[in-house]
């Protein structure tokens, strides 16, 4: 069992989690995952970004979104007690290096996983440019941790009650623009954010990287649920991934995947908020 050493709300539907996994803790690189279960018997597996670790208390940081059966079990958690399965650490780390300018681009719930990768590239000496964006203020999460570690710090929101208002597509054209531009570009957040972000930097050849979230069972390429186009072949996810070069993801055909249960993935929540109706639960 993996006991839960601390738990933070966020915003009405981010939580953050500090779970005991001293061996994933242990190993954890950026970039890397984990597959997570509230009940390791009948719990859905889902997959969450380690979105930090702590060698000397043996934790790992999960942060989620509470938008399915799974996440709103792990919601209604309470610290001391554990979730039912953690496996990880899964996936291939991020490559990082000095490239120089590394501007990231994090949307909503991406800000999480985004903030590993952006503190492993500022401790490697680059410049680190981030946009956080957010459909409003008090959607946006872990704003004080980006502006310990970037250097220059753009917060946008769709409706423009916090920030400016713009989506990250127009201040990342903006600093694509500038001479001398971005060495690289690292998107995280919905995947039409992500193709958007990807459309930008292609114009002027920033290359990109993108963390993909797809649908995923078991985290070692058995299940095939994670499989996405990338370069005109099939990889997988959970071990091909889950960064790849942003350029060459089909994004077309990876959202028309992950909407593939959103029928059943209601029906689940439905029956879920029923029981917690009848247990006495808000």
């Amino acid at each position: 069992m993996y006991k839960i050493t601390h738990k933070q709300q966020l915003s009405e539907n981010v939580f953050l989690m500090d779970v005991h996994a001293p061996l994933v803790a242990k190993a954890r690189k950026a970039g890397q995952f984990v597959i997570v279960s509230p009940n390791a018997e009948t719990g859905e597996r889902i997959p969450l970004t380690i979105a930090g670790a702590d060698k000397t208390a043996g934790t790992v940081r999960l942060i989620f979104q509470r938008v399915g059966k799974a996440t709103a079990q792990m919601a209604d958690l309470q610290v001391g007690q554990s979730l039912g399965y953690v496996a990880g650490p899964l996936g291939k780390p991020t490559h990082i290096e000095k490239f120089g300018t590394v501007v990231c681009i994090g949307g909503g719930i991406g800000n999480a996983p985004l903030l590993p990768i952006a503190t492993a590239m500022k401790e490697a000496g680059n410049r680190i440019i981030s946009i956080l964006g957010a459909r409003n203020k008090e959607l946006l999460i872990l704003e004080k941790d980006f502006k310990t570690i970037s250097d220059e710090l753009i917060v946008v929101t769709d409706d423009g009650s916090y920030g400016r208002k713009a989506l990250v597509t127009q201040p990342l054209e903006e600093i694509c623009q500038r001479q001398p531009k971005p060495d690289l570009a690292v998107a995280i957040g919905p995947a039409i954010m992500m193709k958007f972000c990807c459309d930008v930097t292609k114009k002027y050849n920033v290359p990109t990287q993108v963390s993909l979230n797809t649908i995923m069972v078991d985290g070692t390429g058995m299940c095939g649920g994670c499989r996405v186009e990338v370069g005109g072949k099939t990889q997988f996810v959970c071990v091909d991934g889950p960064e790849f070069d942003g350029h060459q993801v089909n994004f077309d055909q990876m959202m028309k995947r992950q909407g593939a249960y959103k029928d059943l993935e209601k029906k689940a929540m439905e029956q879920y908020q029923e029981h917690r109706c009848k247990i006495g639960l808000k």
